[in-house]
């Protein structure tokens, strides 16, 4: 979602309107409801929240007294990492808590994923939010050092949130901005340590994991904004206010990058909530859950799915980044499909026999497929690459060759009519076209890419840097 620039005196006015909401009773802020959303986002859509509003609405950081006293609650609240993995958070902040000696917080909103732009949404909209819960952790274990890892060009909301709270005297600890590289896997908890260390934004083997031995050998917090943001609303509403919204699994809201045909949002839902309710499959030829690490679903079965982890895991899918596609009728699958898998092919680290030999032979063999008159011998080389039994899943130093697996293995199920159409020289999008050169061409009207990604690919090992 691309946010205007906001006018000075529009903000000042709607701060005016909000500081006046505020009631002493609850200590100078507005207590939310339960059930109420949006929890993360601005109350008045498009306007950013500064320092003032944003104390208005949640009050100062409800900080403890010391480490360790708000992991407790944010385990009752069962919160999970927002960033993909949906790891228990509460686990990651007490390894880190128990050790020694000096530690690292790092809020990552290296938001790497193409076609994701919740992280970037919310730290313009509500940077204090995400800056609030930072804090909070570093306190809770005890972290001497936080970092702040963006992509090159910080906002200016994020700059002016940190200004302002420093001067306001909020934070428990001084926070220094870092950039990481427009690299798809720059945002992997060990490549950001790498790329914080020094050196490439690459990852590398484990164990150890960076909550044992992270930037400089200090056992190191890596946690995403989004998670960030939903720890300081715990620590000021408790458990029990957060487990009012979502399931009894996968509790509260979270943000989800939704593309259709006619528009790309960010929204703010309710885990659990019917998918209907927050892409619109009517139209769709299918349905990617997940981003490009992520899974086509047919879009006919979209009425029966919810929005968590437990659902979508039925028919191997998964929440992941946020990010869900309803692909339009008169747009390629498999086109759509050979082209990010190009990309992630060509996003691989290189270190690693799975990717380095691996993903560049799914990318051809999957561009072959989305052409005209592929050999026979190209499917089943696919088939066999994703299958149980491949030789990608599970050997590299990250998922990466795992994510882009799930989504080619995705592409052979839920595009299996359209391979054998274009066996025949068709293609099911809307105005048909001709088929030259081993590329489809649906004609004008459709011939633009749906999924994003960047205007350009990876040269040298320098765009690591």
């Amino acid at each position: 979602m691309t946010m205007a620039p906001v006018n000075e005196t529009v903000n000042e006015t709607v701060n005016e309107t909000v500081s006046e909401t505020v009631s002493e009773a609850t200590g100078g802020a507005v207590r939310p409801s339960a059930s109420g959303l949006p929890r993360l986002l601005p109350l008045v859509p498009g306007v950013p929240e500064d320092l003032r509003v944003h104390l208005a609405r949640y009050g100062r950081p409800p900080y403890q007294g010391g480490p360790g006293h708000l992991i407790q609650a944010v385990e009752q609240a069962g919160l999970t990492g927002r960033g993909g993995a949906a790891f228990p958070v509460h686990r990651k902040l007490a390894i880190v808590a128990r050790a020694r000696g000096r530690k690292v917080i790092v809020a990552n909103g290296a938001e790497s994923e193409p076609a994701s732009h919740k992280d970037a949404l919310l730290l313009r909209a509500a940077p204090n939010l995400v800056l609030d819960g930072l804090q909070l952790a570093a306190e809770a274990i005890g972290a001497s050092e936080a970092y702040l890892y963006l992509h090159p060009g910080a906002s200016q909301e994020i700059l002016r949130a940190l200004n302002q709270r420093a001067a306001a005297g909020l934070d428990w600890l001084g926070v220094t901005i870092a950039e990481a590289p427009p690299r798809f896997l720059a945002g992997q908890e060990s490549a950001l340590v790498n790329r914080l260390g020094g050196g490439p934004a690459v990852p590398t083997f484990v164990p150890p994991r960076v909550t044992e031995r992270g930037l400089g050998g200090a056992p190191t917090l890596v946690q995403n904004v989004e998670t960030l943001a939903h720890l300081a609303l715990i620590a000021r509403y408790g458990p029990r206010w957060f487990r009012a919204l979502g399931t009894a699994r996968e509790p509260g809201s979270m943000l989800a990058t939704v593309h259709t045909k006619d528009s790309s949002q960010v929204v703010e839902a309710e885990i659990g909530a019917p998918l209907r309710t927050v892409v619109n499959p009517e139209g769709a030829q299918a349905i990617l859950v997940g981003g490009y690490h992520g899974t086509w679903l047919p879009a006919g079965i979209v009425n029966t799915l919810t929005l968590d982890n437990q659902t979508l895991s039925r028919h191997g899918a998964a929440v992941g980044a946020g990010v869900i596609a309803a692909l339009p009728a008169d747009r390629c699958g498999l086109a759509e499909a050979a082209r990010v898998v190009r990309y992630l092919a060509a996003e691989s680290a290189g270190q690693c026999g799975p990717c380095l030999n691996g993903l560049p032979r799914m990318a051809a063999a999957l561009a072959e497929l989305a052409g005209y008159g592929h050999r026979r011998q190209v499917r089943s080389d696919l088939e066999r690459w994703t299958g149980p039994q491949n030789l990608v899943t599970g050997r590299g130093a990250c998922n990466h060759p795992d994510g882009t697996v799930r989504f080619v293995r995705s592409t052979l199920t839920v595009f299996a009519p359209e391979i054998a159409l274009h066996a025949r020289g068709h293609c099911s999008a809307i105005n048909h076209g001709a088929i030259n050169h081993g590329a489809i061409n649906h004609g004008a009207a459709n011939r633009r890419a749906f999924l994003p990604l960047p205007d350009s690919m990876p040269l040298s090992e320098e765009d690591w840097i």
